[in-house]
């Protein structure tokens, strides 16, 4: 799973970056943060227990998908869902259509769920601009 998880290493690296060893905080987090990470290929018949389940890239996923991971939340379980909707890269999606879409107006009013909506874009201003006029 290394290859997926190169963008989570990447974003753990950066939180530690200020700290006086990064890299051995960055690993310490790893082995004794209890950090799992789960293919989505075989989630089918799980039940996650007593988790916080930590979504990104939510915005590339269809409401299908999404369903398929939410519905396996089990007792205590709580989770989050990131994404970006300028930053859909699927040729089968679109703001409209996009799984995160679907989810934030189907737990609209739901008091066990609320949205955060973040404006503006982070990484650069190269970024900002990909994501207005791509």
């Amino acid at each position: 799973m290394m290859p997926w998880l190169a963008a989570t290493h990447g974003n753990l690296e950066a939180l530690h970056e200020h700290n006086e060893n990064p890299e051995a905080s960055t690993r310490y987090a790893l082995e004794k943060g209890n950090i799992q990470f789960k293919s989505l290929n075989f989630i089918r018949g799980w039940s996650i227990q007593d988790a916080i389940i930590l979504l990104d890239e939510v915005q590339d996923l269809t409401p299908q998908q999404l369903k398929t991971i939410i519905t396996r939340c089990g007792k205590g379980s709580k989770i989050l869902c990131l994404g970006n909707l300028g930053q859909i890269d699927s040729n089968y999606l679109t703001a409209l259509t996009s799984g995160l879409t679907y989810v934030v107006e189907r737990f609209k009013g739901w008091t066990g769920a609320s949205t955060l909506h973040l404006e503006g874009v982070v990484r650069s201003r190269l970024a900002s601009y990909a994501e207005q006029n791509l």
